[in-house]
């Protein structure tokens, strides 16, 4: 059993009344939104954000009902983002089975992503916090905007990476900073404590990212799924961006104008990918998660020590390390 297991078991009967409640929120009177969202729910992720959710309120307190409200619309939303992307990044696979968009049609699978996102906002309310609806409302704009920002570097072929931490920061490190502080809230948590286990939050998502984007350096057989696809959209991330930057790399202004072509082939893409790892790209990428992982273990222990914070930690050293 490997460490997150390990958390997740410990966590069981808290996700079993978290994943009845989703399915509870879920259900509707349209047969159609029921057999989709039942065909969904089956192949669900590994639900690190609403688990940082609730560890981060058992911290300091017990997993109420408001803290599951909040991992709930955490989860909700998180899905619906998913199902969007599908459709944007026209996906047919995801965790290994069809996409809503391959099997229905973009249309339904557009309005099932709205359903996920009015579910998510519901869940909130039921809160009756406002620092919670808050949290929620914003983060989809952050996520929004964390998009477009990437898809804008990708169209002007910036090669930044102040450029590429600031795209992460509200793509992906917004999610998992708005699970910390809807944990801290439900559960009551001081404001000191919350900024607190919400910067950890931001340091975990940018790790998450980060790791998400060295697969994308890989062929596809090495990772058990498709790779290349960032560079595909002229999106350049960390470890080839790195290399770029490099003054004294090979074949850096070849490189470079290479990545201006609209279209790469699979050739060229396989190229582009060979070329960051077999110059530092990957080795740099993995030295930026260990200095975040150093500098949220510190936060880490300016806190109570507790088996929820030591989970938290848990969850960090597993996103780093996973191979998948």
């Amino acid at each position: 059993m490997t460490k997150y297991e390990e958390i997740r078991q410990n966590a069981a009967p808290e996700l079993e009344r978290l994943n009845a409640r989703i399915h509870a929120r879920l259900t509707s009177d349209n047969a159609l939104m029921d057999t989709i969202v039942r065909s969904h729910l089956r192949t669900q992720g590994k639900q690190i954000r609403p688990l940082v959710v609730i560890l981060c309120a058992n911290m300091f307190g017990k997993v109420t009902d408001k803290v599951l409200a909040a991992a709930a619309s955490v989860e909700l939303l998180h899905n619906a983002s998913l199902i969007h992307d599908d459709v944007v990044d026209e996906s047919k696979l995801r965790r290994g089975a069809a996409t809503i968009n391959a099997v229905w049609d973009n249309h339904i699978a557009v309005l099932v992503g709205d359903f996920f996102t009015s579910s998510a906002l519901r869940e909130a309310t039921e809160t009756a916090d406002m620092r919670i609806i808050s949290t929620i409302s914003n983060l989809g704009r952050l996520l929004s905007l964390g998009e477009l920002s990437q898809i804008d570097t990708a169209r002007s072929h910036t090669f930044d990476e102040k450029a590429y931490f600031n795209n992460i920061d509200k793509k992906t490190a917004s999610l998992f900073v708005a699970c910390a502080r809807m944990g801290c809230y439900a559960s009551g948590v001081s404001d000191e404590h919350t900024e607190t286990l919400a910067e950890f939050g931001r340091l975990l998502g940018l790790c998450f990212q980060i790791r998400d984007d060295i697969f994308d350096y890989y062929p596809a057989d090495k990772v058990g799924k498709p790779t290349g696809n960032d560079l595909r959209e002229g999106k350049v991330t960390l470890p080839l961006l790195h290399v770029l930057l490099k003054n004294d790399a090979p074949e850096r202004e070849e490189m470079t104008r290479l990545l201006q072509n609209d279209t790469l082939s699979d050739a060229e893409i396989l190229r582009l990918q060979a070329y960051a790892r077999d110059n530092g790209g990957i080795d740099y990428a993995f030295d930026r998660m260990t200095a975040l992982r150093h500098e949220a273990a510190a936060l880490l222990a300016g806190l109570p020590c507790s088996d929820a914070s030591e989970a938290l930690l848990g969850i960090l050293d597993y996103i780093i390390a996973r191979d998948h």
